[in-house]
């Protein structure tokens, strides 16, 4: 069975998911926000599945979504070079290796779309993901944010890392007038 990461083991996945909001176009009404999908397997080292960042595919996407999107459209042969080798004899079915990662993102899973798309918490538990690392509180600017609690509520284990908060809210607010 593979160990949980240290603090240690978390900053430089949150920090790739910082690098992942310099992607983002910066718009008034919305965040900018990183977002990287880490498998921890028996016997491997953690394993990178997918990135994403706000707005990068169309209809106004948020980063974690991106992320769940980006790895549930991997093929079977895709899926196997990224897990090899995938404990049992069956090749990796996402549903399966969701179970296994944990979600970095830079901001705190939104629980509520003003645009009336389904929330990032909902995508979170809907994937049954292991446990979310999240860089900072999403500020009151657009809505009252309680995607923490919904995860923890859900059963997902919900840690906030410290030490990066700052760097994390600079990001998201990137492009806004305050």
């Amino acid at each position: 069975m593979s160990k949980p990461p240290t603090s240690d083991e978390h900053e430089p996945f949150l920090r790739q998911a910082l690098e992942q909001t310099a992607f983002c176009e910066p718009v008034q009404t919305a965040f900018c926000v990183g977002c990287v999908l880490v498998a921890y397997l028996p016997d491997s080292n953690p394993i990178v599945l997918s990135t994403g960042f706000s707005r990068e595919l169309p209809g106004n996407t948020h980063a974690e979504a991106n992320a769940l999107a980006k790895v549930q459209i991997l093929s079977s042969l895709q899926l196997q070079s990224l897990v090899s080798p995938w404990p049992g004899e069956a090749a990796p079915v996402i549903e399966d290796l969701l179970h296994h990662v944990d979600v970095y993102t830079t901001l705190e899973p939104c629980s509520v779309r003003t645009s009336g798309l389904p929330s990032c918490a909902d995508a979170l538990i809907r994937a049954r993901i292991r446990r979310c690392i999240i860089g900072v509180r999403e500020p009151d600017d657009f809505v009252k944010c309680e995607g923490a609690q919904k995860m923890k509520d859900a059963g997902i284990e919900v840690i906030w890392y410290g030490g990066l908060e700052q760097e994390c809210l600079d990001a998201a607010r990137r492009g806004h007038h305050i």
